[in-house]
């Protein structure tokens, strides 16, 4: 019974999905904007089941999966490990903050020139602007989380002779743990974005290259078809990473 509630919306969800893709189909049908530009539905999915038929498809997936995935570690490694130096530490952040607001505000896709001017056209040019890119929410929310760590937990950590280490992993950690997942979903986000644009704008081999062909050939299918792969990427990992979540914050059910 408890599971009810749960399966209900589910049911629920994929009725809005069947509605939009029933207005897509009416608005295709009804030729609101010409066909050449915007298809129906089948056609969209059937070019995308051609595509999967096809070894250059799997490659392209493979290498934007592979980029997003890099860039979005590389991202969450480092923000974790300098926000809770700087969330810690009152000085730090004393020195460091204004030039995080600074920097924050930076559109992500307007740094890739700078590292196509740094880096050249290359899969170490798409990785590093992803990573640049996804480890601002990581790094910010991971800044909130430590330094908003409740004093009197801090004050039993002291009672307690904990070490530093052990008050970091024991107390800080698991306070922070819910706002760096926040910026762990928002960078995942990034990162897939970035990794597509990234692609188009480079010319290399990926689903964002292949989206940008499929434009400049005026094969809409094809385009479509490449939105719904990228869509169900970001669904897919985006459930991952929500069941990390539930798993390592399943204290907090309990606590509830």
């Amino acid at each position: 019974m408890k599971r009810r509630p749960g399966f209900l919306m589910w049911l629920a969800s994929l009725g809005v999905l069947a509605l939009l893709i029933g207005l897509w189909q009416l608005a295709a049908q009804r030729e609101l904007v010409s066909p050449v530009f915007f298809p129906a539905p089948a056609r969209s999915f059937e070019s995308l089941w051609d595509q999967m038929g096809s070894a250059d498809f799997w490659h392209a997936f493979r290498e934007t999966v592979w980029r997003m995935a890099l860039g979005f570690v590389t991202a969450s490694i480092a923000g974790v490990a300098l926000g809770a130096l700087i969330g810690l530490s009152p000085r730090v952040r004393a020195y460091v903050e204004p030039t995080l607001e600074l920097i924050r505000p930076l559109p992500a896709s307007a740094m890739i020139p700078v590292f196509v001017l740094l880096l050249g056209l290359n899969d170490r040019m798409i990785v590093s602007a992803i990573a640049f890119s996804s480890l601002w929410p990581v790094l910010l929310n991971t800044v909130h989380g430590f330094k908003t760590v409740e004093p009197r937990l801090m004050e039993v950590a002291r009672i307690l002779h904990l070490s530093r280490l052990e008050t970091v992993w024991k107390i800080a950690l698991p306070n922070a743990m819910p706002d760096i997942f926040a910026g762990l979903r928002l960078a995942l986000t990034v990162s897939l974005i970035l990794a597509v644009v990234a692609e188009m704008l480079a010319g290399v081999a990926g689903l964002g290259q292949n989206i940008t062909l499929a434009a400049r050939s005026f094969q809409s299918a094809s385009l479509y078809a490449g939105i719904i792969v990228l869509g169900a990427i970001g669904y897919l990992t985006n459930i991952l990473l929500e069941r990390a979540e539930r798993h390592l914050l399943r204290w907090r059910g309990t606590a509830d």
